[in-house]
């Protein structure tokens, strides 16, 4: 199961609040399961059910309710997993956003960078050795009963499908735990966390491929425990389509993982005062022609709503201007096209990098008012110039 933790994305498209069923809130930290769990219930129900068929014939149709069990304990030490990175980023003062868990496995969504290679490491790892932990007690509690019992074989399971969770986690590569282990080793020994991305990527890329090559040979060689006499057509299209999804996950996560650290990287030269448009104020009265002439005259692009004594009260959007015809501009006030303004709306025209990010998250808007540190009025700053700025900064090679 495939632990995928996202860190350091805010700049990145994301789902919407909810992205599932909300299961609480451990920690403050909400706890979605997504849609596609239900998928993988059922099918961990199917398959833990014929082999328990086999271990306990006596159950008859129960051991479908107890593979259903099995598959809700199991999903239980991943939220126990992904617990472990939040209460970790959380100790580093790190918010997260959400804990999923999903198709194949858990998601932790952690917003922030860690600010050294140390705590990056610290918060990989923990993951990894929380499942390890519970391998060690699963194993002595399945000591505890009798083997041949229901409580024998779902400690069993989950004794084997933890230690299965830790040793994935563990493989290093991107966007795998072990991957951002490795990350930020590179990192410490470079000092440049951008080498350690690109190395664990790469390396994750390299995993992918031995996955989907490597993961169906296995089990038709019998490798991993199969009795080849009992592998058959169905078991190889199964073992393939798991390992192409698997190789998708590692090969997609890998390639995010590049495209974020490269974002990251050029977050600070994105700045407001940069980024903002030249605006002129206008009264509320005044002609949208009559606005547009005195911005063109003094090169600006944006107009900025002033009342009687300078202070501007709300921002002209640019979609409504151009949804006016040239013919009807003469008639038609600019404060008729105007968005008043509330604080969240308005930018210090020093904010770089997260800051301005954080600022800009916060109150989503079309257009802000960027202000001198005295309060007076540099321009207006549009979204879209700031998504564009993201674009150009995606598409630049690495540094």
């Amino acid at each position: 199961m495939a632990d995928t933790d996202e860190t350091g994305e805010r700049a990145g498209r994301r789902s919407g609040p909810g992205g599932g069923l909300l299961m609480g809130r451990p920690f403050g930290v909400p706890v979605y399961v997504s849609p596609s769990w239900f998928l993988v219930a059922a099918l961990i129900t199917w398959v833990f059910g014929d082999q328990l068929d086999r271990v306990l014939p006596d159950l008859g149709p129960v051991r479908y309710l107890v593979s259903l069990f099995f598959a809700v304990a199991f999903y239980a030490s991943v939220l126990v997993h992904e617990l472990a990175h939040t209460v970790a980023a959380l100790r580093f003062k790190l918010p997260v956003r959400r804990i999923q868990l999903q198709f194949f496995g858990g998601v932790s969504e952690i917003e922030k960078e860690s600010e050294t290679p140390g705590r990056e490491f610290v918060l990989a790892f923990v993951g990894p050795l929380l499942s390890l932990l519970l391998t060690g007690a699963f194993y002595l509690g399945m000591k505890a009963v009798d083997p041949a019992t229901v409580p024998g074989v779902l400690l069993a399971g989950l004794m084997i499908s933890n230690l299965l969770v830790a040793a994935f986690n563990l493989l290093p590569g991107l966007p795998l735990d072990g991957g951002r282990m490795l990350r930020a080793v590179i990192w410490g020994i470079t000092g440049k966390p951008m080498a350690g991305t690109v190395a664990a990527a790469w390396v994750g890329r390299g995993l992918a491929i031995a996955v989907l090559l490597g993961l169906p040979l296995l089990t038709h060689t019998g490798v991993l425990g199969n009795r080849t006499e009992e592998i058959g057509g169905m078991n190889t299209v199964m073992d393939a389509l798991l390992a192409a999804i698997l190789a998708g996950i590692i090969w997609t996560g890998a390639g995010n993982s590049l495209r974020m650290a490269r974002l990251r990287e050029h977050l600070p030269e994105l700045r407001a005062r940069t980024l903002t448009r030249r605006a002129i104020p206008v009264e509320n009265a005044t002609p949208l022609s009559e606005a547009l002439r005195r911005a063109n005259e003094a090169g600006a692009r944006a107009l900025v709503v002033v009342d009687g004594q300078g202070d501007p009260t709300a921002i002209v959007r640019e979609t409504a201007i151009a949804s006016v015809p040239e013919h009807r501009r003469p008639w038609v006030a600019v404060s008729t096209l105007a968005q008043d303004l509330t604080d969240g709306m308005k930018v210090s025209a020093d904010l770089t990098g997260e800051e301005l990010l954080d600022h800009l998250r916060a109150t989503p808007a079309t257009e802000y008012l960027v202000l001198e540190a005295a309060g007076t009025i540099y321009g207006v700053l549009s979204t879209l110039d700031v998504e564009k700025a993201f674009v150009k900064a995606m598409a630049r090679p690495q540094s």
